[in-house]
C-alpha cells in the first residue's frame, strides 16, 4: 500500500454526509427508551487533555490534532458536528497507537513519536485526513457498549457515506469491519468514552479505512 495509492481512493470516494444511522433494532430501541440528556461534545472531550503530543500511545493526541487541522483549514468541514453536543452521534476514536500502525503501513517506517506519526498522516493532505475523520463518525444515535455487544452484523452508516459492520466476537469483545477486506477488524478498547451524552466515543485498535486499499 502507498501514500499516493491511499489518497487517491479516498479522494474518488468524497465526502458525502449521511443523515441516519443503521443500528439492529434493539440497539435503537434501547437508546430510545433510555437515552442520555448531556450534550458535552467529543470535541471538548478530546481536548480536555491538551493538543501536546505525549509518549502514552493509547491516548488520542493524533485524533485530537487530526480534527483541529481540518476544522483550522475549513470551519464549515462535516467533521465540526464533533463540536456540537447537541447532536447525537457515535464516534470510533483510534488510538495513537493506531495511528502509528496506519502511518508505518503507509510509508514503511518505524515512528518512536506522536508527533513524527501526525506529521506523516497530515502530509495526505486535509481532504484525506477529512474522509478519514468522517468515517469514523456514525450520526445519528448514542451507541453504548452495551447496545453494541447486543447488534452482532449490525450495519452503522458513517458521516462519509461508507458503511461499518459490527462484530461480536464473545461477551466482552466488539470488531467493527471497514471496506478494507485485508485489514485487520478494529478493536474497540475503550468503550463509553463521554457515556450520558448524546456524544459517544469508543476507542480503537486501528485507523478504520473506508477503501480497498
Amino acid at each position: 500500500m502507498s501514500v499516493r495509492r491511499i489518497t487517491t481512493s479516498l479522494a474518488a470516494l468524497g465526502l458525502a454526509v449521511a443523515s441516519a444511522l443503521a443500528v439492529a433494532p434493539s440497539a435503537s430501541a434501547h437508546g430510545a427508551d433510555h437515552g442520555p440528556s448531556g450534550t458535552r461534545s467529543l470535541a471538548a472531550v478530546l481536548a480536555k487533555d491538551g493538543s501536546g503530543f505525549d509518549r502514552n500511545w493509547d491516548d488520542f493526541d493524533i485524533v485530537d490534532n487530526a480534527v483541529q487541522a481540518v476544522l483550522k483549514a475549513d470551519p464549515k468541514s462535516p467533521v465540526a458536528v464533533l463540536a456540537d453536543g447537541t447532536v447525537p452521534l457515535t464516534a470510533f476514536l483510534p488510538t495513537d497507537r493506531a495511528f502509528r500502525r496506519l502511518a508505518s503501513d503507509l510509508t514503511g517506517k518505524t515512528y518512536s513519536s506522536e508527533s513524527a506519526v501526525f506529521t506523516d498522516v497530515a502530509s495526505l493532505g486535509i481532504p484525506t485526513v477529512e474522509a478519514v475523520l468522517l468515517y469514523h463518525v456514525a450520526p445519528g444515535a448514542t451507541v453504548t457498549y452495551r447496545q453494541a455487544l447486543r447488534s452482532d452484523g449490525a450495519t452503522l452508516t458513517t458521516a462519509g457515506g461508507g458503511t461499518l459492520t459490527v462484530k461480536v466476537l464473545s461477551r466482552h469483545e466488539v470488531r467493527l469491519k471497514d471496506a478494507d477486506p485485508d485489514a485487520l477488524n478494529a478493536k474497540v478498547v475503550r468503550p463509553n468514552i463521554n457515556m450520558g451524552n448524546v456524544q459517544i466515543a469508543h476507542g480503537v485498535s486501528e485507523v478504520l479505512r473506508p477503501v480497498d486499499l
